[in-house]
């Protein structure tokens, strides 16, 4: 019989996180497996009082992730079922799932029981390991006393909420990986280029935003390429990612040299 548990502290997980991520083909977005996942709720399986696997589930009743590890393989589809229709109270609701084209298993579950799909995110990765391009974009390191001026420009050019962005910006700025393009005084552009702690430390992880009234001047690819030099100076390979919608930032992208193989694909059950 299997039973089902809520998750308090993810160090419970630590050995299970680490399959999970291993056995995915390629390197999982960096924003979804450090930022989102994080803030779900965790939800660990137990055969015999023995923890077999887990999911996490976000406040929208999402499942993020699910896996059952290699011995118990059998039992995730059993699993998967109950949970969506839910047949179990310690879980609740749940209407879709956020998955990867990475994830192979986990994608199989939630194609087997979607009703509906829909792609969210391309998901790039560098090829080339050495960027052939070059940009003189004066960027630099965002310093702590900059921290209001970079919170005010995520709220006015991509609406991001404050209180969340402040604590983001705050943490990127401590482990020195946010930077700024200026003109006049004035940010224009913001560029992260985020590093792994314990998962995927082989790859750099980038974002860039760029203010509304300079878009469309070729500055977001040259951010990024800013931004891929950066990575393999550090000898790590670039990877980013980006909305369907969002055919801007794509071109941008794929004009740094990046090239998108995955997507996150949204399910509704």
């Amino acid at each position: 019989m299997i039973t089902i548990v809520k998750i308090e502290q993810l160090e419970e997980l630590s050995t299970l996180k680490k399959e999970y991520i291993k056995q995915a083909t390629a390197p999982l977005d960096g924003m979804w497996l450090c930022g989102f996942v994080p803030m779900a709720d965790h939800f660990g399986f137990y055969k015999n009082e023995e923890l077999i696997g887990f999911c996490c589930i976000n406040s929208d009743g999402y499942l993020l992730q699910f896996y059952v590890n290699q011995p118990n393989h059998a039992l995730a589809d059993d699993i998967f079922t109950s949970i969506i229709n839910k047949e179990n109270g310690v879980i609740g609701d749940v209407t879709g799932a956020f998955s990867s084209t990475a994830e192979t298993h986990y994608l199989s579950l939630c194609l087997d029981h979607a009703a509906k799909t829909q792609v969210n995110t391309l998901m790039y990765q560098q090829i080339e390991k050495s960027v052939k391009q070059k940009t003189d974009l004066p960027m630099a390191a965002a310093r702590v006393e900059q921290l209001a001026e970079f919170v005010e420009f995520a709220k006015t050019n991509i609406g991001a909420p404050e209180e969340w962005v402040t604590g983001y910006y705050a943490n990127l700025i401590s482990r020195k990986e946010l930077f700024g393009y200026w003109k006049d005084h004035k940010l224009l552009a913001a560029g992260e280029c985020r590093l792994f702690n314990e998962h995927q430390t082989d790859h750099a992880d980038l974002g860039m935003v760029v203010a509304e009234s300079e878009r469309g001047q070729g500055i977001a690819t040259q951010v990024l390429t800013y931004l891929i030099a950066l990575a393999n100076g550090k000898g790590l390979t670039a990877m980013c990612s980006t909305e369907k919608t969002n055919i801007a930032s794509q071109k941008a992208i794929t004009r740094a040299g990046l090239t998108s193989s995955h997507r996150i694909v949204q399910f509704d059950f």
